[in-house]
């Protein structure tokens, strides 16, 4: 039953990871500008729910078609400079995705969380990688994840074997939110409004498992972004002033408590 689970939550990964490169490329806009509805070639993008859905690719550039415009491009707000987003198919992207899955499901097993950790992990990487390119969380992803993460736990905790605590989530979300607010608000050069939104949901789902999980990956999020910085620092890429992403950092600090969480649940 293991094995299988953990085969679905491959296929899981690997599929809906192929679908994150391109809604990365369309969110990965500065704040005043539109979403992307071109490819960097100038021609439009189509498909399902509006062009969101479908693997990154532009089958009239494969094919030569001219279309007019230019290519699309973000402002590095480490160099200021103007540089582009790709726009193709990506094997790293459903890699990540589907080893993330597939830790969740061996960490988790038949637990009806997994469901919730498993819908969450997309949406995740998206963050991660838009944050990525244009050091930007929008509104869009973080504050639908926060309710759906509220909400899906909450039926989860309605099924029998559940591993966690619902009412804990709920203020772990909370908690952490307001945590990252005070940080906003002592020092909002260093900290984005959009980190304070994705801590929302990030406390919902480390507070599953009860406070001393939710300490450690808040903890684990600020070790990593810390060490990113002193590296960049040490190898002369960045100073002190320097942002960072710090995004990616949260959320895999939040899927190392995730981890250890679930493994202490067993």
């Amino acid at each position: 039953m293991d094995v299988m689970l953990i085969a679905v939550a491959a296929l899981w990964g690997a599929g809906t990871g192929l679908l994150i490169p391109r809604a990365a490329y369309r969110l990965s806009v500065e704040p005043e500008e539109a979403w992307r509805a071109q490819c960097p070639g100038g021609h439009a993008i189509t498909g399902p729910a509006g062009g969101w859905v479908g693997t990154a690719r532009c089958g009239a550039c494969v094919a030569g078609v001219r279309a007019p415009g230019t290519a699309s491009s973000a402002t590095s707000s480490e160099t200021g400079e103007r540089r582009p987003i790709p726009y193709r198919r990506s094997a790293l992207v459903p890699t990540v995705t589907a080893a993330v899955c597939v830790a969740l499901a061996a960490a988790t097993g038949a637990r009806p969380e997994l469901a919730v950790w498993l819908l969450c992990t997309p949406f995740a990487v998206l963050l991660a990688l838009v944050d990525r390119n244009v050091h930007r969380l929008p509104d869009r992803l973080t504050l639908p994840l926060a309710g759906a993460s509220a909400s899906f736990l909450g039926l989860a905790a309605l099924a029998p074997g559940a591993g966690g605590s619902w009412p804990t989530a709920l203020l772990g979300g909370l908690a952490l939110g307001a945590a990252y607010f005070v940080l906003f608000l002592i020092n909002p050069g260093g900290l984005g409004f959009g980190d304070v939104k994705l801590a929302l949901s990030l406390g919902v789902l480390l507070g599953w498992y009860g406070w001393t999980i939710l300490f450690a990956g808040a903890f684990a999020g600020f070790v990593l972004g810390s060490l990113y910085g002193l590296t960049l620092m040490l190898l002369r890429r960045a100073s002190r002033r320097t942002a960072i992403p710090f995004g990616p950092f949260m959320i895999t600090g939040a899927l190392l408590g995730v981890l250890l969480g679930a493994l202490s649940a067993s």
